[in-house]
């Protein structure tokens, strides 16, 4: 099975010129907004997934936001170029997330909830980290693409689906049907699109602490704290949000500051 994943991964089409370019941006000393909105502007999609992530409720701006400079400029390089490379990637993939029992559409708005958590909780932690992690909480999930297709394939879609829906640890459920979860697969696609290391670090061992290098460590506990949050199948849980405090104390990551940050987007979610 776990063959049949990477073939998946393997057979997956180059990325488009735009996350090329996107990645470039984003290595460069000089991050200028202007020659980000230059990209951006390109792309139809991104522009679309832009504003209509910057108008959700979940950032709390006080105006409706219609233009993609206005959009860059409140939200920020970084976070723009998380949003625009998680569109890009996603619509790369191609396929649907049934499996999981979610949408393309739900999947963004978890997506932008990890992103999110990332700005309002780690800020207060490690700025830099910040800044470094808003890119991998967007994306670490994005080997469900790939997952949940084989999973249809396979034809046991509600077994697995209820099996989810059963487990605390998703990644436990995808290793029983797979013998391998997300983080991996997620790795494994961005290293067949050469995306940067750091990002297919951050990322890899999410699911399997125990083996990551120091180096990634702290990256990979917050990713992991993050997950467990924004569960595909049953995001901002109270179980999960209980779960995700107790780690944050072990791991020594401001519980309180993350217990702020949740309660700041629950109550922004309420104005959806």
């Amino acid at each position: 099975m776990k063959d049949l994943l990477l073939k998946k991964v393997d057979s997956l089409p180059p990325l488009p010129k735009t996350v090329i370019e996107l990645e470039e941006f984003k290595k460069s000393d000089n991050k200028e907004p202007a020659k980000l909105l230059e990209i951006v502007e390109k792309d139809p999609l991104i522009v679309s997934t832009l504003l209509k992530v910057s108008n959700s409720a979940m950032f709390g701006f006080r105006s409706s936001v219609e233009t993609p400079s206005r959009a860059v400029n409140l939200l920020g390089v970084n976070f723009t170029i998380s949003i625009a490379l998680g569109s890009v990637i996603q619509n790369s993939l191609n396929t649907n997330l049934t499996s999981y029992g979610i949408s393309s559409d739900d999947f963004m708005k978890i997506s932008n909830m990890a992103s999110t958590l990332v700005g309002l909780w780690v800020s207060k932690i490690d700025f830099n980290l910040k800044e470094e992690l808003l890119l991998p909480a967007f994306l670490q999930e994005t080997g469900k693409f790939i997952i949940s297709d084989i999973i249809n394939e396979e034809g046991k879609s509600e077994q697995f689906l209820a099996a989810l829906k059963k487990s605390k640890c998703t990644a436990d459920v995808e290793t029983e049907f797979l013998n391998t979860s997300t983080a991996q697969i997620t790795s494994s696609i961005f290293k067949h699109w050469k995306l940067s290391e750091n990002l297919i670090n951050s990322i890899e061992y999410v699911d399997n602490l125990k083996e990551c290098p120091e180096k990634y460590l702290k990256s990979a506990q917050i990713l992991h704290i993050i997950k467990i949050l924004c569960n595909v199948v049953k995001p901002l849980s109270d179980e999960n949000i209980e779960l995700a405090i107790t780690k944050a104390k072990e791991f020594n990551l401001g519980a309180a500051h993350l217990q702020k940050a949740i309660e700041k987007l629950q109550d922004r979610l309420l104005d959806e």
